[in-house]
């Protein structure tokens, strides 16, 4: 039985970019419908470019309505502030596709890089023309936007392992629970009854 269709977004979270891609996957076919990159205007506050960037990818959401969404997460960088901006960009990312309900996977550049090229230390032009040709009428302008398309893609192929992971952790924790549950019951049947002492009279 195949797979019903699906439509996955893919982001790669920037303060100063938010790469988006968003394919549709029936059965092995994928497709494209669109991508871009949200831009924050560097001359206004954190609050303020973090606004513009929940708005923008907020309106992407209503647009193409996906079913699933898949994030890269980032490298840890030597530059402290640089790092927490990222990681608030990351955060807008993540949390705007959970507010819509949308279920989010995370994925490790290295793996996207490797599912999409073959190589876990691939080029951004590599990666870039891969995408290109995996999905023949992708428009990427920007590597933000061919990235995105590659968290999609990884997510993709991947979300079906993920999903028997996850059924298979749920099927262990109710036979685990079950297990404990019988134990208990089977511990309360087989405890002594007390039982009053009769008083006799003198």
């Amino acid at each position: 039985m195949s797979a019903s269709p699906i439509r996955i977004i893919g982001i790669d979270p920037g303060l100063r970019n938010l790469g988006w891609g968003v394919i549709d996957r029936d059965g092995s076919r994928l497709s494209f419908v669109a991508c871009g990159s949200i831009h924050s205007d560097a001359a206004l506050s954190l609050a303020d470019r973090l606004r513009q960037l929940h708005d923008g990818l907020s309106a992407v959401l209503r647009e193409h309505a996906p079913g699933e969404a898949a994030v890269e997460e980032t490298f840890v960088n030597r530059d402290p502030q640089s790092a927490l901006k990222l990681g608030q960009a990351r955060g807008v990312a993540l949390v705007v596709p959970a507010l819509a309900g949308l279920p989010v996977a995370e994925y490790a550049a290295n793996l996207i890089k490797k599912t999409v090229v073959g190589a876990g230390h691939a080029e951004k032009t590599q990666v870039a023309m891969m995408v290109k040709i995996l999905l023949p009428r992708s428009e990427a302008m920007s590597a933000d936007a061919a990235d995105a398309l590659a968290v999609a893609i990884t997510h993709a192929q991947h979300r079906g392992a993920r999903d028997l992971a996850a059924r298979v952790a749920a099927s262990a924790d109710r036979m685990v629970s079950a297990k404990r549950s019988a134990a208990r019951a089977s511990a309360g049947r087989s405890a002594p009854r007390s039982r009053g002492s009769t008083a006799t009279d003198a």
